[in-house]
């Protein structure tokens, strides 16, 4: 991971510069991995960010903003216990590896002044964050791991505190670059960057292939291929990397051709060429911040909402198959003519026909050329019964089709509401946005309605009244021309806008055929200049299951040619009387509008 040893030196010195002898002020846990310290300090405050998430361990001090749990977990119920009003005496890296150990001095419960570690291994999946007493033991950790999760290290409340296995690898900053190439000439020959892995502690994939880029100006060579003045230049880089561990170094964030970030270092990058951009940043938890503030919200918010996730996939599935099995079965009753043609023939040529016979050839006057055909009875019944039996049959296929055409459109209907919430849920970003969708799920009758914990119904006694929901208003755009642009959060909100809230000449957005929210330009009895039409399009587009696409078709009329079919669910509507436009969903754009 690019959060490499090297970096978190770096990362380490600038929170120390702050952080060093602050005092807890208060602690929140908003992910089931996550811990923010409110540390406060002379002059002011700030967020320490510990996270042992798999994708995003690192520690930092963070700007973004939290949505925490109503009722925090049993982690972050111990870390205040022992550690409110605690102070950071000590912030130490565990030589170039990427584990921190924050020492705090609190009082405990009989007022005597101990230490206690907080542990922050920042190991991929194996990350952790570890509460260690002054003797060693482990107090709590946010992730428990027993015997069955691994053989070679326990971690578990009352068992005694020990490192991580260390890594036989060199130092970057303990060991010189000659005694490193030394190590390197012993081990794999492999390319170049590889080998800087396997022989160098303290730095990441991207920091070893900017090396090799040095040093084979651009070139994958193995490593036996090193000449002279590569193996001059390997030794001038080492030594430069140490120093920029040492030094100031360089906050370096490498994003894509479209802005989002893909990458950081602690040095420049040049290994990409115009295949990538790279930008230099203000500090380290600023780095940090950019590069993992969208994507830890979005998995805070897919673990807030597993369970409307899951019902959606199990819903859709079983309505999937379900529709399969529909489409099927109206197949066979599209050969209900044969049906009623087996009857007519029956019913002609009763005369050769007698009660017990399992089948009898007749001419098939239906075809040219009259053939001889074989038709199955039942010699139970009468020729005549036979005959009825086919007709029978023939009506029941009749009434099955367009049964079956009926609940084959219901059910993808159905499909396609379910696939408008599941795109609400992925984009939703407020704990408020999820209770919205969750409200109504239930009142679709897809989730049931808990009762409230602790409170019983007694006979007799009316249930207290439960408050009134609070409306979630839509989201707000400004154009660049002064219109104001509103968008639904999800289904309901969607039809409360284009139906309740908004007037027959203000103008409606929607992605085409693609689930999305309902977008409004409120037109105030003004005619909309194209500037905002198409600002209005991009927005659409940006909200909707089509956002990372490009050349997005967006519908978009008045609002009095948009109406609601008896019985259709939230969020689903026609209209006539369009036009389309066909944009991209620009995401700097559409934040540059957001009216805060």
């Amino acid at each position: 991971m690019a959060l490499d040893g090297a970096f978190l030196s770096k990362l380490l010195e600038e929170i120390s510069q702050t952080a060093l002898d602050a005092r807890v002020d208060r602690i929140f846990q908003p992910g089931r991995e996550e811990i923010i310290f409110v540390l406060r300090w002379k002059g002011g405050s700030g967020k320490l960010l510990l996270s042992a998430n798999a994708d995003s361990a690192r520690i930092q001090f963070t700007q973004a903003s939290f949505e925490n749990p109503k009722t925090p977990p049993m982690f972050c119920m111990f870390l205040r216990k022992h550690l409110g009003s605690a102070r950071l005496v000590e912030i130490r890296q565990i030589s170039m590896d990427r584990i921190v150990h924050l020492g705090f001095e609190t009082l405990n419960e009989l007022g005597d002044l101990v230490r206690i570690t907080v542990a922050v291994e920042i190991m991929g999946r194996h990350s952790n964050i570890i509460v260690v007493d002054q003797t060693g033991r482990i107090m709590e950790s946010i992730k428990h791991v027993d015997e069955e999760m691994s053989a070679v290290r326990q971690v578990l409340p009352g068992m005694q505190y020990h490192l991580p296995p260390m890594q036989d690898k060199l130092s970057l900053v303990g060991a010189t670059p000659d005694e490193m190439i030394a190590r390197m000439d012993k081990g794999r020959d492999v390319e170049l960057s590889k080998v800087l892995m396997d022989t160098v502690m303290g730095i990441s994939p991207i920091v070893a292939r900017e090396l090799a880029h040095y040093v084979n100006r651009g070139e994958h060579t193995q490593y036996s291929q090193l000449g002279q003045g590569e193996r001059d230049r390997l030794r001038f880089g080492l030594g430069q990397l140490a120093k920029a561990v040492t030094g100031e170094g360089a906050p370096t964030l490498v994003l894509d051709l479209s802005g989002k970030p893909k990458d950081f270092s602690f040095i420049e990058i040049h290994q990409y060429g115009r295949a990538m951009m790279t930008r230099g940043c203000d500090g380290y938890c600023a780095l940090l911040d950019t590069f993992y503030s969208e994507r830890d919200l979005v998995d805070r918010m897919r673990q807030r909402s597993n369970d409307m996730l899951r019902l959606l996939i199990n819903a859709t599935d079983r309505i999937t198959r379900k529709v399969a099995t529909q489409k099927e079965e109206l197949m066979q009753s599209t050969q209900r003519e044969t049906l009623r043609r087996y009857g007519d023939l029956l019913h002609a040529n009763l005369y050769q026909m007698k009660k017990g016979q399992s089948v009898v050839r007749v001419e098939n006057f239906f075809e040219e050329g009259m053939p001889e055909i074989a038709i199955a009875l039942d010699p139970a019944l009468t020729p005549s019964q036979n005959a009825q039996r086919y007709y029978n049959e023939y009506r029941k296929a009749d009434t099955a089709e367009k049964k079956l055409r009926e609940l084959i459109a219901q059910g993808e209907q159905e499909l396609v509401y379910l696939d408008s919430v599941f795109d609400a849920l992925t984009r939703a970003r407020t704990e408020a946005e999820l209770n919205a969708i969750r409200s109504e799920l239930g009142e679709q009758g897809y989730l049931r309605s808990a009762p409230a914990k602790n409170q019983k119904q007694r006979p007799g006694n009316k249930s207290r009244k439960q408050p009134k929901e609070e409306k979630l208003p839509p989201m707000k755009y400004i154009s660049t021309d002064g219109f104001t642009i509103l968008c639904g959060r999800n289904n309901v909100q969607n039809d409360r806008l284009t139906l309740k809230e908004s007037r027959n000449y203000d103008i409606w957005f929607h992605t085409q055929k693609i689930p999305g929210s309902h977008t409004v330009v409120i037109a105030d009895g003004k005619p909309v200049p194209n500037t905002t039409l198409e600002q209005a399009a991009i927005i659409a587009a940006y909200n909707s299951k089509a956002r990372e696409s490009t050349r997005v078709a967006v519908d978009y009329t008045i609002i009095k040619n948009v109406k609601k079919p008896n019985g259709a669910k939230p969020g689903m509507v026609i209209y006539d009387n369009y036009e389309t436009a066909i944009v991209t969903p620009d995401e700097q754009l559409v934040n540059s509008l957001r009216a805060l």
